[in-house]
């Protein structure tokens, strides 16, 4: 029993995702539900929110409802009035949230946060983050995996929105919470021969943020150029450090000769260790690590009944997803900067508590309401569309 955990049920509305699921996790045991008000009252102390992408917020509330511990995929909320609600419901609940972001456990965003809690770096001013996921535009066994209908939300995930695998990393080294955004979106459709039905004809979100200590953050949501990889870099007054892309693990952490602490060089390259007593654990987990670390600190929340610390506590997890929401909105807006709201204050919930744009359907088939796109009348050709359609099997 891993962990001290016991999976007791799982719950999908599509059935060969469902049992796969069983298979690869042997849960022969496990209940199987495709209905979500049975799978709830099945009796759980916890909660695994991993539905579709813009979907989290409703079941995080019904878990918050009956008591229920979450731990969420990214990113919390899929809109702003959303993110009210979670606000305002967290405040009657004994459940613990927890962001699922993994990759602040990856190994050398580890070392990053070591180094910066050791103060060598002087006063922290600026931080990078990119997360880059290209896609061959013909890989046709991805569509197939990862976008399995028409009106999938990656079909229509505007590039600002996947962001907390670049964001989270450098709020967690840093400390630091985005309280303006601004952001830019770079256009690159993929091949009209390829099909295709995602009206997301951008490549890369370009987004800075103003943060509550006066540092800065350029980070990406989801991109898609160059070759893959996820860099980050975090620099102060006396010092960075960053991840080197194409040299796996490795890190450089630089110093000026009249600041480099003592023992220290200037250039320092080198692969951090684990010193983690869950070692082999961790090294067969995914995503380098980060996938164990992630959930052990989720269940040690638990067990000593606190809230999560910064990034991964719900209103960490809302600045996020205002960064996402709003960073498209200042890309269709040119760049223009908006005001991260605070939903603990009542002013900011006003603001937002009615505010239901989406630029993804939604699980009852409502249609967007804003474009997915910097380019707002992009959409696939009908040749795409049928293209897809075939592909998937769909009449």
């Amino acid at each position: 029993m891993l962990l001290n955990c016991e999976i007791v049920a799982l719950c999908d509305f599509h059935p060969e995702r469902r049992e796969a699921a069983r298979k690869d996790l042997g849960l022969s045991e496990a209940a199987s539900y495709d209905d979500f008000d049975a799978f709830i009252n099945h009796g759980m102390d916890a909660m695994i929110v991993a539905n579709s992408f813009n979907e989290h917020a409703k079941y995080v509330l019904k878990c918050f409802e009956r008591g229920i511990h979450v731990f969420c995929e990214c990113i919390a909320n899929g809109t702003m009035a959303e993110g009210v609600q979670l606000a305002v419901a967290a405040e009657k609940t004994s459940s613990i949230f927890f962001l699922a972001e993994n990759y602040p456990q990856m190994k050398f965003n580890l070392e990053m946060q070591r180094v910066v809690k050791s103060g060598t770096l002087g006063k922290i001013i600026y931080a990078e983050g990119e997360y880059n996921h290209p896609v061959a535009d013909d890989d046709v066994a991805f569509k197939k995996e990862y976008v399995f209908y028409e009106n999938h939300w990656r079909n229509y995930c505007p590039r600002t929105y996947y962001i907390t695998h670049s964001l989270g990393p450098v709020m967690r080294a840093t400390g630091a919470t985005p309280v303006t955004v601004s952001a830019l979106e770079a256009f690159a459709p993929p091949a009209e021969e390829n099909p295709s039905a995602s009206y997301v004809g951008d490549r890369a979100a370009i987004i800075t943020t103003m943060n509550n200590d006066g540092s800065i953050f350029r980070v990406t949501g989801c991109a898609a150029f160059g070759g893959h990889h996820n860099a980050y870099r975090i620099c102060g007054t006396e010092g960075q450090i960053e991840n080197l892309r194409g040299m796996g693990e490795k890190v450089m952490l630089r110093y000026n000769h009249w600041s480099k602490p003592e023992g220290k060089e200037e250039y320092n390259l080198y692969e951090p260790e684990w010193n983690d007593k869950d070692e082999e654990m961790i090294k067969n987990s995914g995503h380098g690590g980060g996938d164990f670390i992630t959930v052990r600190m989720f269940v040690d929340c638990i067990k000593n009944g606190v809230q999560p610390e910064h990034p991964f506590d719900l209103h960490s997890a809302l600045a996020m997803s205002s960064v996402a929401i709003l960073g498209h909105r200042s890309a269709l807006a040119g760049g223009k900067p908006f005001a991260i709201p605070d939903f603990r204050k009542e002013e900011d919930r006003k603001l937002y508590e009615n505010d239901d744009l989406s630029p993804m359907y939604r699980e009852d088939g409502t249609a967007p309401t804003l474009p997915s796109c910097s380019h707002p009348d992009y959409a696939p050709t009908e040749e795409q569309k049928q293209k897809f359609r075939d592909l998937l099997g769909i009449k």
